[in-house]
């Protein structure tokens, strides 16, 4: 039952960042709209492909890093709640947007849909940060009940995420993978109809990434309170 949550969680998350219209999905969606639907996967795989990079990176270097760094792991796995929380946001204020109106001039390149995709969320600080702060907290062994941190009693125990799971990684790049795929095929067969969910799939991402902002929150919070405990403890004595 741990890992088939854990798989819907990494699913869930891959989805939720995915989702909101900005500058990404606007590439996504002119590729798409211009080219095509396998244009438009190309350059999901793009984004994708970024991802998958820094993943790389925050795999073989901060995660063992941060094992011997757990003030460290937990400061960053609480900005990470912080940018949970800051992208909740910015979907909060995409309701009522659209996938085509973010401005980018890189959408009008016919040939190279996947580099430009590539190319910009390499560059992306977000996307860096992401993996250096909540990808940490993805990485790293443990357990999250996901109710009992939401301060739900009644139903702890019920959905038990793993972090540092193989299961939640495949989930995550999953969601994202049914987004790049599906996005684009659904775009291409009925583009008014799409476009007129964004504002419902900006509110739901919005709720999604403000949840899982409060349970990384609350995961740092578990690691630096006892820390700064002891330190104090360490001073009165």
């Amino acid at each position: 039952m741990t890992v088939l949550a854990s798989l819907v969680a990494g699913v869930v998350f891959g989805l939720a960042l995915a989702a909101p219209p900005g500058p990404m999905n606007a590439v996504i969606a002119e590729e798409s709209v211009l080219r095509g639907w396998s244009a438009g996967v190309r350059a999901g795989l793009g984004a994708a492909t970024a991802d998958a990079v820094f993943f790389v990176l925050a795999l073989v270097g901060a995660v063992g890093f941060l094992n011997r760094a757990p003030l460290v792991k937990g400061a960053m796995v609480g900005v990470g709640g912080l940018l949970m929380l800051y992208y909740a946001y910015g979907a909060a204020r995409e309701v009522g947007g659209s996938f085509l109106d973010a401005d980018t001039d890189l959408a009008a390149d016919e040939s190279a849909g996947f580099r430009k995709a590539l190319a910009l969320a390499l560059a992306n600080p977000y996307q860096v940060l992401f993996w250096l702060t909540v990808g940490v907290g993805l990485l790293e062994p443990g357990r999250i009940d996901v109710f009992a941190a939401a301060d739900v009693a009644e139903l702890a125990g019920t959905l038990v995420v793993e972090t540092g799971s193989p299961a939640l990684v495949v989930g995550f790049f999953g969601g994202i993978g049914l987004w790049v795929t599906g996005f684009p095929g659904a775009l291409v067969a009925a583009r008014s109809r799409v476009e007129a969910l964004a504002p419902a799939v900006a509110a739901l991402s919005a709720l999604l990434l403000a949840g899982f902002g409060v349970v990384f929150l609350a995961d740092a919070a578990g690691t630096l309170v006892p820390v700064a405990e002891a330190a104090l403890a360490g001073r009165i004595g």
